[in-house]
């Protein structure tokens, strides 16, 4: 006789309804208690709770002697549902939306033709809403399904809800196609669902959709209460709150694309720097300059180029490095100036001499760039260790238009819009300065914990790239200083950026050896290897 599909399976389900009844007892269960609930002897519990024990799925708490669900429990539901960016976005708002409002407040997220709550705040009163985590519930009766719905692309919206059995759960419950959809119109204009005792009577609920930076919906919000509390008139008052609330979690979730691991941060052919600093990209040749700071030298790659190789060595430490200021020669592309300590000098190739240029003050810098009409924007240290920012052009002293308590590492003329860029790593800021007003914006300031900014890049998006020094990565923000993309490195000490390639995608990354301790360096032995990343 061939063995029944349950032959096997007695001692599993077992234990799965072990912790079940752990799980449903907040207080925890003794072994006598689970024994006698589950009907099980009491050696054949005593061995499933010691195995469960083992495995971390349960927990004894040696003073009250009972057992509690483990923290092995715990792991796995987290990772039931693959989104801790979207909870850990969405803990802050849910808070914040049962304070304003006394109501439980959930987060979900679509799950096939469900949707599953991932998390929750319980409302002030004893008698609230109170759904499970992890429970499922139909997408066409929920607040929090009709906002997905509402926001998600038209054809794989129409595509669901003709693959929906709708099931009447109460008697308000929509059962015709038409209606949901034209209820889902209402919802987009509006910016929120409701779900008028549509799946449990006498509950009430609004939700609103949470939309990432991509438009990718990734889950909603929602408020819940008995109807008698959340009237229908209180629902259009909080509808606009859950929706606002939504759209500030869905902020906080622009980076979808995937950060870029190790793999995709290419070392570019040739030898490591001491310290790699000031890549800049010559659209006009191709080419692809940077300094070794401490060697010192000017390296460079360009097309045809087996890999990086020495362009010209320099007099002294490289503050800065500049294109298109030199002399032609023989009608060529103007050589790369290196601005040192001593003065500014145009590098030709091969080995040629350099070329000091006169009119260029021989002024110590703690950081330059070009702007648009010829002039250099310079950063000085000043004698409080701060630094004075201003606007230097030829044969002149420098115009100082910003007096900073911090020094300056990098500055950045961003054409488009006639602004100066600045990173500032003793306090992680990144900052914006107006030279027509005088004004100075703080976009962004980057954790210490995340690493110290080093290095600009401005993109034609309007986004700004940072290297983060001792935090093996790049970071893009976006024009509100929100987060967007994080870029894995395989160094820990990334010194600048710069966006070049023939069309403008390619991220090159500079880095540093010479502060690596050796014990690191033999984790990261491409430290101070140029960087090449496809954005």
């Amino acid at each position: 006789m061939g063995a029944s599909p349950g032959d096997g399976t007695a001692a599993l389900e077992k234990a799965l309804d072990v912790l079940e009844a752990v799980g449903s007892s907040p207080e925890g269960l003794s072994h006598a208690d689970l024994a006698a609930r589950l009907a099980l002897p009491r050696t054949t519990a005593y061995r499933l709770l010691a195995t469960l024990v083992a495995r971390g799925m349960l927990r004894r708490d040696p003073l009250r002697k009972a057992y509690c669900l483990g923290v092995r429990c715990f792991e796995l539901s987290r990772q039931a549902h693959a989104m801790p960016d979207l909870a850990a976005a969405a803990v802050l708002e849910l808070r914040t939306l049962r304070d304003l409002t006394g109501e439980t407040t959930y987060l979900a997220a679509l799950d096939g033709r469900d949707v599953v709550s991932l998390d929750r705040c319980d409302g002030a009163h004893s008698q609230r809403s109170a759904s499970a985590l992890g429970q499922r519930k139909p997408v066409h009766c929920t607040s929090q399904g009709k906002a997905i719905l509402s926001a998600m692309d038209a054809a794989a919206r129409d595509a669901l809800v003709r693959g929906l059995v709708l099931r009447p759960l109460t008697p308000r419950t929509l059962t015709d196609r038409r209606r949901l959809l034209a209820e889902l119109r209402v919802t987009a204009a509006r910016g929120y669902a409701i779900d008028d005792e549509e799946i449990v009577p006498g509950v009430r609920c609004v939700g609103a959709p949470i939309v990432d930076g991509l438009g990718q919906v990734r889950g909603a919000l929602s408020v819940a209460g008995p109807a008698w509390r959340l009237t229908p008139e209180r629902l259009e008052l909080l509808g606009p709150e859950v929706a606002e609330a939504a759209r500030r979690v869905g902020a906080q979730l622009p980076g979808l694309r995937p950060a870029l691991g190790d793999a995709e941060a290419r070392p570019v052919p040739g030898p490591w720097a001491f310290h790699g600093a000031h890549p800049r990209w010559c659209s006009t040749s191709g080419r692809l300059f940077w300094a070794d700071t401490l060697a010192p030298a000017l390296r460079s790659v360009g097309p045809g180029d087996e890999g990086d190789a020495l362009w010209a060595e320099t007099e002294g430490p490289v503050h800065g490095l500049l294109l298109g200021q030199g002399t032609e020669r023989g009608g060529g592309t103007p050589p790369p100036i290196a601005w040192c300590a001593h003065g500014a000098f145009a590098l030709p190739p091969d080995g040629g001499p350099a070329e000091r240029l006169p009119e260029w003050p021989a002024l110590p810098a703690q950081a330059v760039c070009q702007g648009s009409g010829g002039e250099l924007w310079l950063a000085r240290e000043t004698p409080e260790g701060g630094s004075d920012v201003g606007c230097l052009r030829p044969g002149a002293a420098l115009d100082v238009r910003w007096r900073l308590a911090e020094p300056v590492q990098c500055l950045r003329w961003r054409a488009a819009d006639g602004t100066l860029w600045a990173t500032v790593p003793d306090t992680g800021a990144i900052l914006s300065l107006q030279p027509e007003t005088g004004a100075m914006r703080r976009l962004v300031t980057v954790p210490k914990g995340s690493g110290r900014v080093s290095g600009l890049a401005l993109d034609a998006d309007g986004g700004v790239w940072t290297a983060l020094r001792d935090g093996w990565s790049v970071m893009r923000f976006l024009p509100d200083g929100s987060l967007d993309r994080v870029v894995a490195l395989p160094v820990p000490t990334p010194t600048d950026v710069e966006l070049g390639g023939a069309d403008g995608r390619r991220l090159f990354i500079t880095s540093a050896r010479q502060p690596v301790p050796l014990d690191v360096l033999a984790k990261a032995p491409l430290s101070g290897r140029l960087f090449e990343v496809a954005v």
